[in-house]
C-alpha cells in the first residue's frame, strides 16, 4: 500500500475484503462511468443526487476535486497530517502538468487543504489563473491514528500486536477518521466552491482518501472499501458537473498520467 496514505486497510488480510464484497451495495440504476472494478462498479444515479444550494437550474457549473501530486517522502512513512512534507520533483511536474490541462478553463477559483503538499499542487493553477489560493480545512487529509509511523506489510507498524487493536472495525474505521464524516466535510467545501464559481469552474486541492470518499458518497456506493482499488492517481480530477444544483455528471481524468494507489510516495 502506499506508505503516505490515510488508510493501513490495505496490508490487512483478504478477509476484510471478502465481507466487504459480500456487503456491497450499488444503485440499481445509474450511468457507467467506466474504470470502475468489476466486483464494485462505478455508478451514478444522476436522478437521485440532488444537493442544496443557491444556484440556478440553467446554470452550469464544475469543481474539479484535484488530489495532490507526489510527496518527497525517502522514509516512506505515513505522513498524513504531519506538516513538512511538500511535493517531490516528479510532483512538481505533475502539478505544472495539471495547469496545463486546465489552461483554457474558466477557473473562478482555487481551494487547496492547508497542508503544504495540495498548497503546491495548487499553486501553478492559481498562478496561471491570476487567482490566491483559499484555504479550506474541510479539504485535509483524514486523520489517521498510524500518522508518523511506516505502515508496509512486511516491516511496518503493522506486523506489531500492540497496533492490531486499531484494525478491529474496517467499516468506521476504527484507526481513523470515520468515513461519513470525511464525505460530509468534503461536500461542505464542494457546495461552498460551487455556489461560489456558479457557471463558471473552481479547483478543489485534497488528499486519496477524501477524494475517493467523497465520489464513493455521491455515488450511493459503500464508503468502506479496499484502498488497493481506489480509481484516484497522483494529481487526477475528479470533476463534478452540476447543473443548477443537481449533479448530473462525474468526470474522472489523469492529466498527469496513470499511478498505482499503492506506490510510496501516493
Amino acid at each position: 500500500m502506499s506508505a503516505s496514505g490515510a488508510d493501513p486497510a490495505a496490508d490487512t488480510s483478504d478477509s476484510q475484503e471478502a465481507v466487504s464484497e459480500t456487503a456491497a451495495s450499488r444503485p440499481d440504476v445509474g450511468v457507467d462511468l467506466g474504470a470502475g472494478t468489476a466486483d464494485d462498479e462505478i455508478v451514478i444515479d444522476t436522478a437521485e443526487v440532488n444537493l442544496p444550494g443557491e444556484v440556478a437550474s440553467d446554470v452550469e457549473t464544475i469543481v474539479h476535486v484535484l488530489r495532490h501530486g507526489e510527496v518527497h517522502n525517502p522514509k516512506g512513512i505515513l505522513y498524513g497530517r504531519l506538516s513538512g512534507f511538500g511535493l517531490s520533483v516528479t510532483g512538481q511536474a505533475q502539478a505544472q502538468a495539471v495547469a496545463r490541462s486546465l489552461r483554457d478553463h474558466d477557473i473562478a477559483l482555487v481551494v487547496a487543504s492547508p497542508l503544504q503538499r495540495a498548497q503546491e499542487t495548487a499553486d501553478p493553477i492559481a498562478t496561471q489563473h491570476g487567482l490566491l489560493i483559499r484555504t479550506d480545512d474541510n479539504l485535509i487529509e483524514a486523520g489517521n491514528t498510524f500518522e508518523g509511523l511506516r505502515v508496509a506489510a512486511r516491516d511496518g507498524a503493522l506486523r506489531k500486536p500492540r497496533h492490531w487493536l486499531k484494525l478491529r472495525d474496517p467499516f468506521t474505521p476504527s484507526w481513523g477518521e470515520p468515513y461519513l464524516q470525511i464525505a460530509h466535510r468534503m461536500l461542505a467545501a464542494v457546495n461552498k466552491a460551487r455556489v461560489e464559481a456558479a457557471g463558471r469552474e473552481a479547483v478543489l486541492v485534497s488528499h486519496q482518501l477524501p477524494v475517493w470518499t467523497l465520489r464513493r458518497f455521491l455515488q450511493g456506493q459503500r464508503l468502506w472499501h479496499d484502498p488497493r482499488r481506489r480509481q484516484c492517481s497522483l494529481a487526477s480530477l475528479t470533476s463534478l458537473v452540476y447543473q443548477g444544483d443537481t449533479l448530473i455528471d462525474i468526470v474522472y481524468s489523469e492529466p498527469a498520467g496513470a499511478t498505482d494507489p499503492t506506490v510510496t510516495g501516493a
